[in-house]
């Protein structure tokens, strides 16, 4: 039996966009392991440690970002459909949410206001340029959204991407121990408030170590985040001048 040289092989495979989907793949799960091997710290969450270990696959290999997307654009067209099944776990505790519209509608503007107001005031007294001010707002909603909220209020999307990561990392860092001082055990309190300030990375952190109903309301807190947001910042950018 023949075989094929490797230069050959590599030449075939960095061709094939099913290169990129197995490179996701297998730097998650290496991404997942090392997370483990931490000991399960925020700071390493699988994400960040995968986007790492991609971006060093990428300029190893002198794969761009545009090819290496053609592969795990699956991947991306998953979000979609992840997103709306977190309203299975959402429907079992309806009856939860119905009784506690009212303070959750309360807590979910004045969390957007407060996370808008305060990083758009440090911004200003810190000499930020309006271009970045206006990438840092969205930082706390979920990245598709945060993305197409930046390119619309005249913020930098990609920037506006990174910062949302960022935000969700610390957010699962200090979460925990924010919990613990503050004696907060309810874990639709605990969810509601990961999915409010880390999105998509509190909702996972969320469902993996306080449970199904934390979980449940954290993707209620990241999914009406994300809407009230897209309607409340251009209105709270104006109040600043923007």
């Amino acid at each position: 039996m023949n075989l094929v040289p490797l230069d050959q092989l590599w030449v075939y495979l960095s061709g094939n966009p099913l290169l990129s989907l197995l490179a996701t793949l297998i730097a998650f799960v290496l991404a997942t392991r090392i997370n483990r091997w931490l000991g399960g710290s925020p700071f390493a969450h699988p994400v960040l440690v995968a986007i790492a270990l991609l971006i060093g696959f990428l300029l190893l290999t002198g794969i761009d970002y545009a090819t290496y997307f053609q592969g795990a654009q699956f991947i991306h067209f998953l979000l979609g459909p992840a997103t709306v099944a977190l309203a299975i776990p959402l429907f079992d505790h309806r009856e939860r949410v119905r009784r506690m519209l009212m303070p959750i509608l309360v807590a979910c503007v004045t969390g957007i206001a407060v996370a808008v107001a305060s990083t758009l005031g440090i911004g200003l007294m810190m000499g930020a340029q309006s271009e970045t001010l206006l990438s840092l707002a969205p930082r706390s909603v979920t990245s598709p959204i945060a993305m197409g909220i930046a390119e619309q209020i005249g913020g930098i999307p990609s920037l506006a991407a990174g910062l949302v990561l960022l935000t969700g990392s610390v957010g699962c860092a200090l979460g925990p121990m924010i919990f613990r001082w503050l004696d907060i055990k309810d874990p639709s309190v605990q969810g509601f408030t990961m999915g409010l300030a880390a999105h998509g990375f509190g909702t996972a952190q969320s469902f993996a170590s306080l449970g199904a109903m934390a979980g449940a309301f954290a993707g209620l807190a990241m999914g009406l985040t994300g809407m009230l947001t897209a309607f409340l910042l251009p209105l709270i950018t104006a109040l600043f001048g923007f």
